[in-house]
């Protein structure tokens, strides 16, 4: 038996051994909630067959990836060599906008909660309720 590469390859083991997802039954269980787009076309049988040049697009954690087929392995390898079966076309995440904190007044860890007259000179000093 000859170790050639495939010319093309199940969906869900082509996933798998790209490490995209961390068990192949985890692959399935995605390709057959049709969560999987080959080309822009949903599919929801796990055997479906990628070919090279295949564009993928299928959800990871809080990612919708995008990934391009450029080759098969025969078996899921390290992390470099599935690297390199696939081309990440996925956009880049914008940045998030930081949210403004709370207009609480910051205290020392273990000093307790504020007294009142403690809780009116912060605000005073923030110039939240002016006399």
């Amino acid at each position: 038996m000859e170790n050639q590469k495939p010319e093309s390859q199940r969906i869900d083991i082509w996933l798998w051994h790209a490490r995209f997802f961390k068990t192949r039954s985890l692959s399935t269980k995605t390709c057959r909630a049709g969560k999987v787009r080959i080309n822009g076309q949903k599919f929801t049988k796990a055997k479906t067959s990628v070919v090279i040049g295949d564009v993928l697009t299928f959800p990871q954690a809080n990612v919708i990836r995008i990934a391009k087929v450029l080759g098969f392995n025969i078996r899921r390898g390290p992390a470099p060599e599935a690297q390199l079966l696939y081309l990440d076309m996925t956009p880049p995440r914008e940045e998030t906008i930081k949210i403004e904190k709370s207009k609480v007044a910051r205290r020392d860890k273990g000093a307790g909660r504020p007294t009142k007259s403690e809780r009116r000179a912060t605000d005073k000093l923030k110039n939240i309720f002016p006399d």
